[in-house]
């Protein structure tokens, strides 16, 4: 039997650790991972000990924390009645709640909801939705999608090919996965000009244009005006194509409001849900159209229905938690809490714009953004905000936090004053 992780070995590479393969990380150059042991609030124990105060939340998940006793009491009700059973010709109570909450907190006739178990997997759904209303429509030709430079939806193959390439994480890939549109998001009068005169120009071929809200993240945290999704709203009503919604980061409180799209006051024709669904405990995500495309898939004919089906879709355990989750919206003041976490990221990283490097400070809701100049080797500023006992993970040029909503004010200052020290002393 192969040794299990050291907890400390700063001498070693990710290679060296027996059989996992991690993601996003060159194995043959990346530091051995530190190993987490137990979780609470916003906190993460090591093996060795050390305890880091968590500024990213689980990638966005955790937003009531980790622990919370009532998604834990409802994963152990559950787990007791029915953890699992197929969803194919039969449904259960979890499932069918979740997706009424679901439909009474979106904007709009957003009401028919299709449950997945990715993120990526929500959006691929999306994309199946979007070409097939076409086809079931009578309209063929519409199989593209457009979507936006500096976005990101994923890493299964359909998802890469609507990622912007320039990015870097797919574009060894090019060529693989269908041709798709991309362009600049209408940011003023002339992009907005120019978005227009593409999809006059090819949009007979185009089936919807996916966007993220407010925030591309994976993208590098860039932010844009509401106004933004009215543009789109408008320009794809004019030309008679679907508004896809990627809310799979922004969803659940993050940027200020329950769903970023709310901030916009637009109703987008399908929108992905997924990350904190459930908490940051379970794996879930889904799908949700408005009325007038899941009409489009009902008939006498079978072809026209849509196929898909993954294995555990709708798993009762997760949609329990989901439940659960947002039991704790209406309980607990979730939204007021990221506003005060607003607050405090606007203060305390305000001292970063005077370091040099440092070429942007940004903040919505509960996510702050330190944009600098370049970072040089992301992995020893990782290793420098463990040794501070933070948990922070810088990527391309960002320093960012996206901390549970939970999180305590003398929290949020050790992640907010190890950011300021460290860029500070790496000027």
């Amino acid at each position: 039997m192969a040794d299990p992780i050291s907890p400390t070995a700063p001498e070693k590479n990710a290679a060296d650790m027996p059989h996992l393969w991690l993601p996003y990380s060159q194995m043959q150059t990346a530091p051995f991972p530190v190993e987490a042991t137990r979780t609470k609030g916003s906190r993460i124990t090591l093996a060795d000990g050390r305890e880091l105060t968590d500024g990213v939340a689980a990638w966005w998940t955790a937003c009531h924390g980790y622990n919370h006793p009532h998604l834990q009491q409802a994963l152990i009700h559950q787990a007791a009645t029915m953890p699992h059973v197929m969803f194919g010709g039969m449904v259960h109570a979890p499932a069918r709640t979740l997706a009424a909450r679901l439909a009474a907190l979106l904007p709009g006739d957003l009401e028919r909801v299709f449950f997945t178990d990715s993120g990526s997997v929500a959006m691929e759904v999306a994309l199946k939705m979007a070409v097939q209303f076409h086809i079931n429509s009578g309209t063929h030709g519409r199989t593209r999608m457009l979507s936006f430079r500096g976005g990101y939806h994923g890493d299964t193959l359909g998802m890469m090919s609507i990622c912007d390439p320039e990015e870097g994480m797919h574009s060894l890939f090019a060529g693989v996965f269908p041709e798709q549109i991309l362009a600049d998001l209408p940011l003023d009068e002339q992009s907005t000009a120019d978005l227009d005169a593409l999809l006059a120009e090819r949009g007979s071929e185009i089936a919807a244009v996916i966007t993220e809200p407010l925030v591309q993240g994976a993208g590098g945290m860039l932010f844009h005006a509401p106004e933004v999704l009215q543009t789109l709203r408008a320009l794809c009503d004019r030309h008679g194509i679907l508004l896809i919604v990627d809310e799979i980061f922004t969803g659940f409180g993050r940027t200020g409001t329950m769903f970023a799209c709310e901030k916009a006051g637009i109703v987008p024709d399908i929108v992905a849900l997924s990350k904190a669904l459930t908490g940051g405990t379970m794996a879930l995500a889904a799908t949700v159209a408005r009325r007038h495309v899941f009409e489009k898939f009902l008939s006498d004919d079978a072809d026209r229905a849509l196929m898909h089906g993954p294995t555990f879709m709708a798993n009762p355990l997760a949609c329990a938690v989901a439940n659960a989750s947002l039991d704790l919206f209406e309980q607990e003041p979730r939204l007021e809490q990221v506003a005060a976490i607003e607050d405090q990221l606007r203060r305390e990283l305000a001292p970063c714009r005077a370091i040099p490097g440092v070429r942007d400070v940004r903040v919505m809701g509960a996510i702050g953004v330190v944009e600098l100049d370049k970072i040089e080797d992301a992995d020893a500023l990782r290793r420098a905000f463990v040794d501070r006992g933070t948990w922070v993970r810088p990527f391309r040029r960002i320093v960012y936090l996206t901390p549970a909503f939970t999180i305590t004010t003398e929290e949020l200052s050790t992640l907010t004053g190890a950011i300021v020290d460290i860029l500070k002393a790496r000027a």
